[in-house]
């Protein structure tokens, strides 16, 4: 047998295509991460100004007209106005002008990104030196003393997606792939959800009893750990009933290389390049980290939203899975099906 002989033996067709989509696997990771995290930059921020009309009409016309439109500012009617919109997130930071003296109030929330909070202080620092004026920050949202850079909701998530398609890869490869029937998918998603139940207890427990990371109810985050395991684990069955084996890289290529990076987490969204920043909210890591710190520092607001986007998964998961099952022809050939 020739070398060639030998190579075509030990290498197999369908094992040389499986290392091609590892090698553009790594290609993207690299690609995906350094191209959303090299060079974070505030832009268009949703930022409130507080102050009498015509002052108000002017300071807004200015930071509009920052280089690199780093702010998004609008007028808002009043200090509590503006707390109200910070907490509900539709907005990332305030100032607050005072008309009686030369210092200035600034408004902002590191519990949504330390990093965020850190930039908009600075910006609004030399954009108000410029006008002989100071400012004073007060945080309306501040994350953990234990929680450093406001990092700890989304690696919590990262740790809970990773168990998702971890358990659903599982699965797969003790049994096969695609499940032999409905019955069976239906076996798979229900070890999936006592799964999720289980993984979205622990993550809460660990980072808020045992590590004290993140404040906020372990009930809610217990539940949303419970759908982000199971929707990350639903999607991960449902790619690998549609393409087998490689479904597991299409899981990695969705959950680890499109959505870690644009989940907000290292930067906050508003500092990610807009196709990293437009993807984020939709993807699970992205919903998952945005609920969890919501969860945390904000009382709770604005969770439907990512609730529903991980809602979607999880059920899109779930009814692909189990159509493909029910497509499967049975074996006729009197052995037992090898999926379960």
């Amino acid at each position: 047998m020739t070398f060639v002989d030998e190579v075509k033996t030990a290498v197999t067709p369908r094992a040389a295509l499986l290392v091609i989509g590892v090698l553009a696997l790594q290609l993207l990771f690299i690609t995906s991460y350094v191209g959303a995290l090299h060079s974070p930059k505030l832009r268009d921020v949703p930022f409130g100004v507080v102050a009498p009309e015509q002052p108000a009409a002017r300071l807004v016309g200015r930071l509009q007209s920052l280089p690199g439109d780093p702010l998004d500012p609008r007028r808002v009617t009043d200090e509590a106005t503006a707390r109200r919109q910070i907490m509900n997130r539709e907005i990332n930071g305030a100032l607050i002008v005072s008309p009686t003296s030369k210092t200035d109030t600034l408004l902002v929330a590191s519990g949504g990104g330390t990093v965020l909070s850190s930039a908009l202080t600075a910006l609004t620092t030399k954009v108000e030196a410029s006008q002989q004026r100071t400012v004073e920050t007060v945080d309306v949202a501040p994350a953990s003393d234990r929680d450093f850079n406001g990092l700890s909701a989304f690696y919590l998530v990262v740790g809970w997606c990773v168990g998702g398609y971890l358990c659903a890869s599982i699965l797969a490869i003790s049994a096969g792939s695609r499940p032999a029937n409905r019955e069976r998918a239906l076996i798979r998603l229900g070890a999936m959800t006592l799964y999720s139940v289980a993984g979205g207890l622990g993550g809460a427990i660990i980072v808020g009893p045992v590590l004290g990371a993140l404040p906020g109810s372990i009930v809610a985050l217990w539940g949303l750990g419970s759908l982000l395991v199971f929707s990350v684990g639903a999607i991960t069955l449902a790619l690998q009933a549609l393409t087998g084996v490689v479904g597991i890289g299409l899981a990695v290529l969705i959950v680890v290389i499109a959505g870690n990076p644009s989940a907000g987490g290292a930067f906050p969204l508003p500092m990610l390049p807009p196709f990293w920043e437009t993807i984020g909210p939709a993807l699970p890591p992205g919903a998952g980290t945005w609920a969890a710190r919501s969860i945390a520092y904000f009382r709770g607001n604005t969770v439907s939203g990512p609730l529903q986007v991980l809602s979607i998964w999880a059920i899109a998961g779930s009814v692909i899975t189990l159509i493909m099952a029910s497509l499967r022809r049975p074996d006729t050939g009197g052995s037992l099906p090898s999926g379960t």
